[in-house]
């Protein structure tokens, strides 16, 4: 794999033409009067900068600076008692920020509520865990794939990846089969850099296929046993097919059987 070198954003080039059909932006409709909806912009009137409906939610645009303070009016005002989608958008190399979003459910009013908040690349967000349980693993998750640092939050570090791994693989900077990094990483961690000549660089394509790796990637009607030679090329073994009460797979016509066996 070919050293990678950083670029604005390395997953912008489309692949579609206008041959294909691009779906519209969903629309977004004002909150209508007397709704509940229109109970929620009420009380949240001192944080919100935007509002509107979109596909039957509220959606709610605030400062992320009073991230903590508006969610907890959403949660003891207006009864969003459940946080259960929390997470970023990569607009580095559009907008120079990351979006950030909330999703919250009223159980007993069955409705959803989204909030937004932008930030600036290397600006943190204050953490929700003291509000909301849940958040506390989406916000990890978020610190681990976007690299946004989340303040007060109880236990930050990475909970997928590697705690040395280099990078965060949600941002668009980020190559889709990994970089240089990535393809030296087990190979470092298991034997060492010195046996990197020996076993070479890790390769991430999920389309190739070697049938001389270490498992003998099998071939139907080729298997062969784990750490066969098969340098001389593997012997052909007739496939067998079972048979079942009314069919005898083995049987090319398909015939069924004239009665059971």
């Amino acid at each position: 794999m070919r050293k990678y070198t950083p670029k604005d954003n390395v997953q912008a080039k489309s692949y579609y033409t206008d041959r294909y059909w691009v779906a519209p932006r969903v629309p977004r409709e004002a909150v209508e009067e007397g709704s509940h909806f229109a109970e929620v912009v009420k009380a949240m009137k001192d944080f919100s900068k935007e509002s509107y409906v979109e596909v039957g939610q509220l959606v709610i645009h605030i400062d992320a600076q009073e991230n903590f303070e508006a969610i907890k009016t959403l949660k003891e005002v207006c009864g969003y008692t459940q946080c259960s989608e929390q997470s970023a958008v990569d607009y580095l190399a559009q907008d120079g920020e990351f979006e950030l979003f909330y999703q919250f459910l009223n159980v007993n009013e069955a409705k959803r509520v989204r909030i937004v908040c932008r930030i600036k690349k290397g600006e943190a967000i204050e953490s929700i865990v003291p509000l909301f349980n849940s958040a506390n693993f989406a916000e990890r998750e978020m610190y681990d794939m976007f690299g946004i640092k989340v303040n007060n939050h109880p236990f930050l570090k990475r909970i997928i990846m590697p705690d040395d791994w280099e990078g965060h693989p949600l941002l668009k900077t980020y190559p889709l089969h990994g970089d240089e990094f990535a393809s030296w990483y087990e190979v470092d961690k298991i034997f060492g850099k010195e046996y990197r000549d020996i076993i070479g660089p890790e390769n991430r394509d999920p389309a190739r296929i070697d049938r001389y790796d270490t498992k003998r990637f099998s071939r139907v009607g080729y298997e062969v046993p784990f750490g066969e030679d098969i340098s001389q090329g593997e012997k052909e073994n007739p496939i067998e097919y079972s048979e079942t009460l009314l069919v005898d797979y083995n049987n090319k016509s398909g015939k069924q059987l004239d009665q059971r066996k």
